[in-house]
């Protein structure tokens, strides 16, 4: 099935050298898909809240608790990639866990038609392994690899315990990511058939 999609840039803020991600999504995609996308390419454990910020609009999780002077946040559900390439949207901003406040500038690098044999969402390509979450923000992340990077460092053995094994910088471990999303494919995949056979049936799409 050949479908529009998105090349999306996925960089964190306030490290170098620089963590990045390349994915392509389809335009269909809610931003609330797109946060999963995000998750399972950064190999953050989402176990936080999150939001985007898109011009003077947040998206994200709803609570009654947001909706003060002016701060309203809509949900992450009701808008879709393509509508922000519709606005002409370019640059957008996701944070994930407001404690640690990891930052991502998001880039529309281009759009296009996808190829029939491949499914969406896909990894293109990336670079260097994401801070662990609960890290405690980019200094903890610095600290962190201090200790779990020299055998010699007295927290070495603390940090290898508390993240559960060795942490290789560079890897960004793309064998699991390429897995994960291929398997979000799949099941959007699945999605659409059922939903194309319920209209072709006339029945609710």
């Amino acid at each position: 099935m050949v479908e529009p999609v998105a090349r999306i840039r996925i960089e964190l803020r306030g490290l170098e050298p620089k963590i990045w991600r390349r994915v392509d999504v389809p335009l269909s995609a809610t931003l609330d898909m797109l946060h999963e996308i995000i998750q399972v390419a950064m190999r953050w454990r989402g176990g936080h809240l999150f939001e985007f910020r898109v011009g003077d609009k947040v998206y994200g999780e709803p609570c009654p608790e947001d909706d003060f002077e002016g701060y309203k946040v809509h949900k992450a559900t009701s808008v879709r990639l393509q509508n922000l390439v519709n606005r002409g949207v370019e640059r957008f901003l996701y944070v994930y866990d407001f404690g640690d406040n990891w930052q991502h500038d998001i880039t529309i690098e281009a759009v296009f038609d996808g190829l029939a044999d491949t499914e969406y969402p896909a990894l293109v390509d990336g670079a260097r392994r994401c801070p662990p979450d609960d890290v405690g923000s980019a200094h903890g992340f610095m600290d962190f690899l201090e200790a779990i990077l020299d055998p010699a460092h007295e927290e070495h053995a603390r940090m290898l315990e508390w993240y559960g094994g060795p942490f290789d910088v560079r890897d960004f471990e793309e064998r699991w990511v390429r897995l994960i999303l291929g398997s979000m494919a799949g099941r959007r995949r699945g999605g659409l058939a059922k939903s194309r056979g319920r209209r072709r049936q006339g029945g609710p799409a």
